[in-house]
């Protein structure tokens, strides 16, 4: 069966926002048995539709020791390097993915589309030729998440269930994934279940221990820490 189930991930509703504003994420999580290693969280940017050698990592933390209980944190990722992204490709609509890995397998991908524009009605009429950054706002299409789990082993050897077969993660499955479901149209390939909706809410709530970019541990920590990574 599954060890850990996604209950809820919520972006920063404070919308649009800055181009060069960070990300923010809720994420809740129940872990129905201890693990023996940490879970490492990541948050990708999408820089191109046309190559994923334009993805951005804004953000990697491992979260542990993973105990049998439910967690909540919120993830924070830097802004996007916008000199990193081809100019035809920083205005218009991307993809912001938040990925989850066990042992180095990764068995859950959630994705919002993104859309960069100008917060100036004359600049989206008549957009200069070379973007003006600071002009730029960002809004996450929070209504239509993508979420893909992927089979993978925990650590008593049991494959993770598919659609059906175990934890649910409260969406609705979809049969077709648009520009996300192209390994090609956006840099990112999406796994064998997709699903759009919202999650289902849960009750033991705990704080996990992180590890940042540097990996440095860090304990466990209760709800009312109010820590942010």
């Amino acid at each position: 069966m599954a060890a850990i189930n996604v209950i809820s991930v919520v972006p920063d509703t404070n919308q649009p926002v800055e181009f060069g504003a960070p990300f923010a994420f809720t994420i809740e999580y129940e872990c129905l048995y201890a693990l023996r290693e940490d879970l490492e969280w990541k948050m990708i940017y999408v820089g191109s539709a046309e190559s994923e050698e334009h993805d951005q990592v804004l953000d990697c933390v491992a979260v542990g020791p993973v105990l049998a209980g439910g967690y909540k944190f919120t993830f924070e990722g830097d802004a996007p390097d916008a000199s990193k992204i081809p100019a035809d490709d920083l205005i218009g609509v991307t993809v912001v993915l938040l990925t989850c890995y066990y042992k180095g397998a990764e068995f859950i991908r959630i994705g919002y589309y993104v859309n960069v524009d100008y917060g100036d009605e004359g600049l989206k009429e008549n957009p200069p030729d070379v973007p003006v950054l600071d002009q730029l706002t960002r809004t996450i299409l929070t209504d239509h998440p993508r979420v893909t789990r992927f089979p993978i082993e925990f650590d008593n050897d049991v494959a993770v269930p598919m659609a059906g077969e175990g934890q649910p993660i409260g969406m609705e499955e979809e049969e077709g994934m648009d520009a996300m479901q192209d390994d090609e149209g956006m840099g990112m390939g999406m796994g064998e279940e997709e699903q759009e909706g919202g999650y289902a809410g849960g009750e033991e709530e705990q704080q996990p221990g992180m590890q940042s970019n540097n990996m440095q541990q860090r304990q466990q920590l209760p709800m009312d820490a109010g820590m942010v990574f």
